[in-house]
């Protein structure tokens, strides 16, 4: 028993005084981590995140308890002895014991029942209801393996005997499960988030939360920023009359922010100012309706490194912290617990020799928690982060609480997950605070997808979009097909032009055709190549060195998968294709005559099918295709066609969409919406991956074209993360040096030594990286 143990001093370190709890280990100052204090802040902190929704009383009851069943002898004496001793010792789980008191206090609002998963999962992730059911009825019947453990924390923080059941937030209604799966989603978020913060704050005392902000002065700063870069504009070029039409666009935007929260439709074509507009718009409604963040998601990282660049330069001070975030990073620091046998008991409980598992322990509080004001990240990150079920992936559920979204470019949602994530964004914007901006130059029809066909009113920012689709019209679409048309024969029609862009469905079709401008040079530095294989660091270079050789007038040929279509500010006088989907198609002619300084006539965006190259049936949706084949090509509309576009997604849905959110039948996720009402965290979290291929996955690359002083901070995060104590600060500095490779390229590539792993799935790339094209696809 703790109170009959004599603990030696190690090192300076003070023995724990009789009837004293510890939670974790000594931190740097040599002092314990006392139990009721990490207990009681976990709570409070809790409570502050869940308070938004109403669910902070809830939020605190769990977090006050999640670690109960760290009273018992055998936990305490164990950490004790690891940490006197520097040998592991194991340890028993300390979940069950507050799930059981908190079962017993939910019989008076068995609503909330399932809410003892938190506290199950808070290191290990949200399990299934039907699993966790059958412990729990267990734990019932005999609760002799928690009872001491109760009662042990009972001395030191009587109130967990109180047996009073929290508040449940007044819009919950339980005949809606969906409702009640999200609101242990965002209850575990806040209390995950809360309880690795606490910790963190032990170990590393300068850790600080981020300060509250006032969105009326980030807005004031972005709006007098933005008339600034305008005013050096016009000093530098002029006024042209695309200038006099953004502005347009954006003081509608601004005018619009003043209504009411909900969800708001921002329908420009390419080359319109949806970024500035949507910025500013989210900016003012947050100001005016009292929100705390902005959370702008991409649907490629080139855009979230193009995207936050400009609002750096708008809303980030010349000195003091910075405002805007940008978070693309993919790492699962939790994979690393398949991997080998480690502890799962809370970061740093550990002993001092236990080496390899440390950097790992730390990596989950290393993980993104979006405490900041001004968030840029993907779509595969706010999905993950609305549908995962792990502490790193949700941790940062609770920050999306009043907020404005803005999914720019939505159109690129993945068809057979839309039904599950038109219902999360629904409870998020009727339920938690968030206004939704839905971006894009091709608009879906969502509404007629079940989860929104009713009492989800959508409101146009622009009032009316189809003037501004009429003047900004600047390419002419040809389409080239037949049998002799291949990669090699675009390849060659595009390089008899001295500026070309040709866009292709994969990787090893932008290899191909980068390698047919090369011929037998080793280089050309007017020959360019942009893939997601390259690091993002090396996209940036490229797209900046394209945007200063078509602004001088150097002869300039890009090839570049989709990632291009979106976003990225070139202006290109000619541009090819590969078929895919008329929105993808529309996206990327918006890389030419961007400015509009030349004749639509004189604008070719030509549309090729190669025989050689990947197939849009191998990578987009073969809804889309069917619908998009019977509309346009040669002889029909094209692509930037409204009246054709809105008839060609409301067939693409009507192909797949199950007559309701719960028919198992359709095709847009409706069997993972059962899911979500049986409350299968870890299969709806495994349904729900954004990318097929059995998901990409980040890869850090340091290239050897890189300074010095680069190579040196990128390797010394990379230390950090192996054998010391990463923040999310180190992540970010590993975000410039990281591409993807697919699932099973990553494990080959573990099999034949070109990798080493960092932490998690996150490995280093030690294999041969190309000058041009990064990590090479295999031929």
């Amino acid at each position: 028993m703790l109170e009959n143990k004599v603990v030696a001093p190690v090192d300076g370190l003070k023995p724990v005084p009789d009837g004293r709890l510890v939670a974790h280990s000594p931190g740097h100052r040599g002092t314990w981590h006392w139990y009721e204090d990490h207990a009681r802040d976990t709570g409070e902190l809790a409570h502050r995140f869940a308070e938004p929704w109403g669910g902070g009383e809830l939020a605190y009851r769990l977090g006050r308890d999640h670690d109960i069943g760290k009273g018992s002898c055998a936990w305490q004496d164990g950490l004790i002895e690891e940490v006197t001793t520097g040998r592991k010792v194991g340890r028993p789980s300390h979940k069950d014991a507050g799930a059981y008191l908190f079962a017993q206090a939910a019989r008076q609002h068995p609503l909330l029942t399932p809410c003892v998963g938190i506290i199950e999962g808070h290191h290990t992730g949200l399990s299934a209801w039907s699993e966790l059911r059958v412990r729990l009825k267990g734990l019932m019947r005999d609760s002799s393996e928690v009872d001491e453990a109760i009662s042990r924390v009972a001395e030191v923080m009587p109130e967990i005997l109180d047996g009073t059941c929290p508040a449940i937030p007044n819009w919950l209604d339980g005949r809606d499960t969906t409702s009640v799966e999200m609101l242990v989603r965002m209850t575990y978020s806040a209390v995950v988030d809360a309880d690795r913060l606490d910790t963190a704050a032990h170990f590393r005392p300068d850790t600080q939360l981020w300060p509250d902000v006032d969105m009326t002065e980030l807005w004031e700063r972005y709006e007098t920023h933005r008339q600034e870069n305008i005013a050096q504009r016009r000093r530098q070029k002029g006024t042209s009359w695309l200038d006099k039409l953004r502005e347009d666009v954006y003081h509608e935007a601004i005018e619009t922010a003043a209504g009411k929260q909900g969800v708001y439709r921002l329908h420009l074509p390419t080359g319109a100012g949806k970024t500035f507009a949507g910025g500013g718009f989210a900016l003012r409604h947050a100001a005016l309706r009292g929100l705390r963040r902005i959370i702008v998601a991409v649907p490629f990282i080139s855009i979230t490194e193009q995207n936050a660049d400009v609002y750096r330069n708008l809303l980030d001070p010349e000195r003091g912290p910075q405002v805007v975030l940008e978070h693309h990073s993919a790492a699962d620091f939790e994979t690393s617990n398949r991997r080998a046998s480690r502890a799962a008991d809370a970061p740093g409980n550990g002993c001092q020799d236990h080496k390899r598992a440390r950097p790992h322990q730390w990596a989950k509080l290393a993980a993104e928690n979006w405490d900041a004001p001004f968030i840029v990240t993907t779509t595969v990150r706010l999905i993950e982060s609305l549908f995962g079920n792990t502490p790193s992936a949700t941790r940062r559920l609770h920050r999306l609480a009043n907020s404005v979204i803005i999914l720019d470019e939505i159109q690129a949602l993945p068809d057979r997950l839309l039904t599950p994530i038109l219902s999360g964004l629904r409870e998020l914007v009727e339920h938690y605070g968030v206004t939704l901006v839905l971006s894009s130059a091709t608009q879906p029809e969502l509404a007629a997808l079940n989860p929104w066909q009713s009492g989800l009113p959508q409101r146009d920012i622009v009032a009316n979009p189809a003037p501004f689709f009429q003047r900004l019209r600047r390419v002419r679409y040809e389409w080239r097909t037949g049998p002799e048309v291949t990669l090699g024969s675009i390849a060659e029609e595009a390089a008899e032009h001295n500026h070309a862009l040709v866009v292709v469905n994969g990787t090893k079709d932008a290899s191909h055709v980068h390698r047919v401008w090369l011929g037998d040079r080793a280089e050309d530095p007017g020959i360019l190549h942009l893939s997601t294989r390259m690091t993002g660091g090396h996209r940036r270079e490229i797209i900046q060195a394209a945007k200063q050789r078509l602004e001088t007038s150097l002869d300039t040929l890009l090839v570049s998968t989709s990632l291009i279509e979106a976003g990225v500010d070139l202006d290109f006088p000619r541009g090819y294709r590969a078929r895919s989907l008329p929105e993808s198609e529309q996206q990327a002619a918006g890389r030419v005559n961007r400015e509009g300084h030349r004749p639509t006539e004189d604008s070719v965006m030509a549309i090729f099918e190669p025989r050689d190259g990947l197939q849009p049936q191998v990578i987009y949706n073969r809804c889309g295709i069917a619908a998009a084949s019977r509309r346009f090509g040669k002889g029909l509309a094209d692509p930037d066609d409204l009246d054709t576009l809105r008839s060609y997604y409301q067939h693409r849905y009507q192909l797949q969409a199950g007559r309701s959110s719960t028919d198992p039948n359709g095709a847009t996720g409706e069997a993972i919406e059962v899911l979500r009402g049986k409350l299968d965290y870890p299969e709806v979290a495994r349904r729900m991956r954004m990318i097929d291929n059995e998901h990409s996955v980040a890869i850090v690359a340091i290239r050897s074209q890189l300074g010095q002083r680069d190579q040196k901070a990128a390797r010394d995060a990379i230390e950090q993360f192996r054998n010391g104590v990463p923040t999310p600060e180190t992540y970010r500095t590993l975000q410039d040096h990281m591409a993807s490779i697919p699932q099973r390229e990553l494990e080959t590539a573990i099999g034949t030594g070109h990798t080493a792993e960092i932490a998690g799935d996150l490995h280093e790339w030690i294999g041969p990286y190309h000058p041009q094209r990064g990590i090479e696809p295999p031929v």
